[in-house]
């Protein structure tokens, strides 16, 4: 006896009707669909020395995205190069793993 017979009105009387046994079921879930990528999580500075933060540079990072995160306004990105020179040859190319400092807004 399946689904459809009792849709259909085929229901052999013989059988009594199985119900599911869900006693084995543990909380919690498993699931074969896929989830989603987690979120990116915010990068947060390394340290502090002085009146300069340590920042790692992540990927996706850019000399602007740091300056808007650190400093609320992307356009002071140039105080951030300014205090990598010995780090950072272009501006436009920052490594992830690259250790930065940030000097206080």
């Amino acid at each position: 006896m399946g689904i459809f017979d009792d849709i259909f009105g085929k229901k052999d009387d013989k059988m009594p009707a199985a119900k599911p046994d869900f006693g084995n079921v543990n909380a919690g879930g498993s699931s074969t669909a896929r989830t989603a990528p987690a979120a990116p999580v915010a990068p947060e500075p390394v340290g502090t020395s002085g009146s300069a933060k340590t920042y790692v540079v992540v990927n996706g990072d850019s000399l602007s995205k740091i300056a808007k995160r650190e400093y609320g306004d992307a356009s002071k990105w140039h105080r951030i190069y300014d205090a990598n020179r010995d780090v950072i040859k272009d501006p436009d190319l920052i490594y992830p793993g690259q250790e930065l400092k940030v000097p206080s807004a």
